[in-house]
């Protein structure tokens, strides 16, 4: 039976964060690329490949942020920062809001206590 304070407790980023914050830095990177080549002439085929890429890659991540956030390794915020207009840009600024700030996450020490109380 889960508990209500189960519920209601703050993600503590984890090992999938990592890979969350990676993913979200190599497709912030090949968005760029597609501006790059949207933006000089004579790029069509170029433009294409990087805009598939960013395709395939913002719904990958997109979908390993949810995943994230279902396991309590990442807060809501950061899906949502995500699904902004500018994409994989608020996915980073979100990670290093989290990480610089504590934004949206548990202390270390409340998460090391809790561990303790459940386990």
């Amino acid at each position: 039976m889960r508990r209500t304070s189960d519920a209601l407790r703050k993600p503590v980023p984890g090992p999938l964060f990592e890979w969350v914050k990676r993913a979200s830095w190599v497709e912030l990177a090949i968005f760029a690329a597609l501006i790059v080549f949207w933006l000089l002439p004579g790029f069509d085929e170029e433009t294409f490949i990087f805009g598939l890429t960013h395709g395939i890659g913002y719904i990958a991540l997109c979908v390993l942020i949810w995943i994230a956030c279902l396991r309590r390794q990442a807060p809501y915020t950061l899906l949502a920062a995500t699904l902004t207009p500018v994409g994989p840009l608020g996915s980073v600024i979100a990670i290093e809001l989290i990480e610089r700030k504590g934004w949206g996450i548990a202390p270390r020490e409340q998460a090391v206590a809790d561990a303790r109380l459940r386990g």
